[in-house]
């Protein structure tokens, strides 16, 4: 006790802080999620993500040049459909020819060392907006959509991603979709499930890009309550038993005590998706004055690393040199 236990000691200069601390993660646990669409020479630019952009699949191979330099680990693809594209199943989503899928099939001949994930869901793709076909009342069909899921992760597979990464919250799409690889031979591909994903304020940006906003209703039927913190470790338990490789908490600074959770109970490796709303509130807390923004980036991203994320699906991952080199 004090006197004689003085913790000052240990912060009393920057060389002990630095043999202390936990490290910045370096850019190999980045995986920069990002939106790609049809068409050639497009880069719109979001505003509400400021620094991300939609981009066809030739702007996506520039974008990614200077990063794969930096050491960044990964991509995580999300395509968008034109209104003519969308249907009430979401089938353009599984279209063997379709933009995600040909992105996939690029980057793997331009970046073979590059992991490419894709995003498995309909709901940019339905003419609804929801995550899967509905019921005479309204619901997500959930049987049908586990199905749905399988075929498009294995278009996807099919084209190339090493990670499929299914994000509808269905009950039982791990399992279907490990099956639907299994069947096709496709026994390698890694499966990420977005396993804890909660009905969250925080997703407005991503919708804004996705342009996936629901026509009716919203996604609380589905994705988990961030009230009920035993059937959301439940979720990503039962992924686990499916089969899934790697687990997935999002989003993630707001759930830090989840995520802690998570990593007691599992072997696993687990990604914490830094999501649009989380990006964009550093941004506009930056831009009105009330703090330095690569400050922020660096601590609420270390804070993911020491609560037990192996992978960072982070937007700030494009820019790593910026805000994560001295």
């Amino acid at each position: 006790m004090f006197p004689e236990v003085r913790l000052r000691r240990l912060r009393k200069t920057e060389g002990i802080r630095n043999m202390l601390n936990t490290p910045l993660p370096g850019p190999e646990k980045f995986m920069w999620p990002t939106f790609v669409i049809d068409g050639e020479d497009k880069r719109e630019a979001i505003d509400s993500m400021p620094g991300q952009y939609r981009l066809s699949i030739d702007q996506l191979l520039k974008e990614l040049d200077p990063l794969v330099e930096t050491g960044i680990g990964s991509v995580l693809l999300f395509g968008l459909a034109e209104d003519s594209e969308k249907d009430f199943q979401g089938s353009e989503a599984y279209n063997e020819n379709g933009t995600v899928q040909r992105a996939i099939s690029a980057v793997k001949k331009e970046f073979p060392d590059l992991i490419v994930a894709a995003d498995a869901c309909v709901c940019a793709y339905t003419e609804h907006g929801h995550c899967g076909p509905l019921t005479d009342s309204g619901d997500v069909d959930n049987d049908t959509a586990i199905e749905n899921l399988a075929k498009i992760c294995v278009s996807q597979a099919a084209a190339g991603a090493d990670i499929v990464a299914p994000s509808a919250m269905m009950d039982g799409q791990v399992l279907a979709i490990r099956e639907g690889l299994d069947e096709a031979g496709l026994i390698d591909t890694i499966l990420m499930s977005y396993s804890t994903k909660f009905a969250s304020s925080m997703y407005g940006p991503f919708r804004d890009a996705e342009k996936s906003q629901p026509g009716k209703g919203d996604r609380k039927g589905y994705q988990a309550s961030y009230g009920d913190l035993r059937t959301a470790l439940r979720e990503s338990e039962l992924d686990e038993m499916e089969g899934a490789d790697m687990l997935m908490i999002k989003p993630s600074i707001f759930y830090l005590d989840i995520l802690a959770r998570m990593r007691e109970a599992t072997d696993l490796p687990i990604a914490a998706y830094n999501v649009s709303g989380e990006y964009s509130m550093l941004h506009a807390t930056a831009q009105r004055g009330w703090g330095d923004l690569k400050a922020m980036v660096q601590e609420s991203t270390l804070a993911l690393t020491r609560a037990g994320a192996d992978i960072l699906i982070s937007y700030w991952a494009n820019q790593y040199n910026e805000f994560f080199k001295d």
